[in-house]
């Protein structure tokens, strides 16, 4: 039984009375025994409190199991080393046996434990960025949901962290995507640290990354040097990561965020620059102060941009035309609304025609277009053949056609007074001027005249309600509306108004009866 902080200094003070392990005993009330142990303990240095080393069946075969746990770089299995040991002659359970080979991985790790250093930079030098998956949205040109990615930049020194969503990760989409980084931040740094995807490191020889020559081009266009991590390196890319675990755990509509599901990606776009908003003003915990404070320090180390982004973010350069289209390869291929007469880039991408606008050079921006500066992709249309334009009916929103190609429903607009008067009477009055107009009826002015006139007597609500179950029913002789009203002032449901056309029957005819009882011939 272990003895108490008390006990113990009992012990020590009557054995340095006493000088003798039995007078001690005999003074402090305990065993001879337990007065030499506690005696050895203080005299050797070792702490009283602790716990009492007893020889173990299994201290013969630790250096063993030490050998084979550096011979296997810490990777063992204890029940095969238990095997072994019982080979050995080890009569001890493999209870024991997984301690034992526990604390030997511990001491192996604690002298081979990899040790980090904090990745500390300086103002302008390094710009980091990583990919994340995104939510799905609608895809462009009308089509079902599609994955979308979230490029997430951070700037190294202030934290300053930009995220703009896109459709996928090639090559002229990353330059596009540095692009429209860079002019958010106000200039280009030093160095931009990125991963070892093939965009960017077409090979690794030797351990040295070889970057891809047009990212190479367009680092020079923009006045930086492109690096790429070390794999596995969290200094490198810590920070990057970080960014795309933040953005994607506010971004990606989940239970925990309670946000609700994006229903365009112009939505998208708009809610990652609200992201980066919140995330640029707050104060972050390392460094004291908002990242968009401290950006405003960085910005004096930063080298200028030039006017125009590098081409190969852009592709061919197109001027949308009246009809909100643009060209190529002899192929129309239509833009969202309000960039008419505005400056547009196309490429193709695989079997996808892509259409890029610089939001920074347009003169009016349109309602729709949320974010940051810079380049962004507004359309993506599958790739034609002359003679077959493609067109996305949304956007045309006020095109006198719906969107699934059917004619649009006229829309009434009073010329003069009469019809505004008649208009004015509420919707029913606009359903019966649709339907008799469609239907060819004639004297329509005068009966609208009668209407009008039949308001002032009746109501206006009630004459409105009886002009809607004309135009449901399709009555609209002289006195159908009368009729319709003195039927609903006594009661009638609005079945009963409705005139079968007797012009045709389902009733089966006697034809098939005709050579009934006649033999054939």
């Amino acid at each position: 039984m272990k003895k108490s902080d008390r006990e113990i200094m009992e012990i020590f003070e009557a054995l340095d009375a006493t000088e003798c392990a039995h007078s001690a005993a005999a003074l402090a009330g305990v065993d001879p025994k337990t007065v030499r142990r506690y005696a050895r303990m203080r005299d050797t240095g070792r702490p009283t409190g602790g716990p009492v080393a007893r020889p173990k069946l299994i201290d013969p075969f630790m250096p063993k199991i030490e050998e084979w746990v550096e011979r296997s770089q810490g990777t063992v299995r204890a029940d095969k080393l238990h095997e072994r040991l019982q080979l050995l002659g080890f009569a001890g359970d493999e209870r024991t046996t997984r301690r034992a080979v526990a604390k030997a991985k511990e001491r192996w790790r604690a002298g081979h434990r990899r040790t980090y250093r904090p990745w500390i930079t300086e103002p302008g030098l390094w710009l980091q960025f990583d990919w994340g998956w995104g939510p799905s949205v609608p895809g462009p040109g009308g089509g079902g949901e599609r994955e979308t990615l979230l490029f997430c930049a951070w700037l190294a020194w202030s934290r300053f962290r930009v995220v703009i969503p896109v459709w996928d990760r090639t090559l002229p989409t990353v330059i596009s995507c540095i692009d429209s980084t860079l002019r958010a931040i106000g200039g280009a740094p030093t160095y931009v640290l990125t991963d070892n995807e093939k965009t960017m490191t077409i090979d690794r020889v030797a351990g040295v990354a070889v970057r891809h020559p047009q990212v190479v081009a367009a680092g020079r266009h923009y006045g930086l040097q492109v690096h790429t991590c070390v794999p596995f390196d969290p200094e490198s890319k810590g920070g990057s990561e970080a960014t795309v675990r933040i953005a994607k755990a506010d971004l990606i509509p989940t239970t925990a965020n309670l946000r609700d599901k994006y229903e365009s990606f112009g939505e998208l776009r708009g809610a990652c620059a609200i992201f980066c908003q919140q995330v640029n003003n707050r104060t972050h915990r390392e460094t004291g102060k908002s990242p968009a404070s401290a950006l405003d320090i960085e910005k004096t180390r930063l080298h200028p941009l030039p006017d125009a982004p590098h081409t190969l973010a852009l592709g061919e350069s197109r001027q949308v035309l009246r009809d909100q289209t643009v060209r190529f390869g002899s192929v129309r291929y239509s833009t969202p609304p309000g960039l008419v007469g505005q400056e547009a880039w196309v490429r193709a991408d695989g079997e996808e025609l892509v259409v890029v606008v610089d939001l920074s050079r347009l003169a009016h921006r349109p309602e729709w277009m949320q974010g940051p500066a810079g380049l962004m992709e507004v359309a993506r249309h599958p790739l034609s053949l002359p003679g077959r334009p493609v067109i996305d009916l949304s956007h045309y929103p006020n095109h006198p056609q719906e969107m699934d190609g059917s004619p649009r429903q006229p829309r009434p607009k009073p010329a003069n007074g009469a019809e505004k008067a008649f208009l004015d009477l509420g919707p029913g009055a606009k359903s019966w001027l649709i339907e008799a107009g469609a239907a060819g009826i004639p004297r329509i002015r005068v009966k609208m005249a009668a209407a009008v006139e039949l308001a002032a007597l009746v109501g206006v609500g009630e004459v409105d309600i009886s002009l809607g179950l004309a135009a449901t029913a399709g009555r609209f002789a002289e006195d159908d509306l009368m009729s319709i009203v003195q039927h609903r002032r006594h009661g009638a449901r609005p079945a009963d108004l409705v005139v079968a056309d007797e012009a045709h029957s389902i009733q089966p005819g006697t034809s098939a009866w005709a050579d009934f009882g006649r033999k054939a011939t």
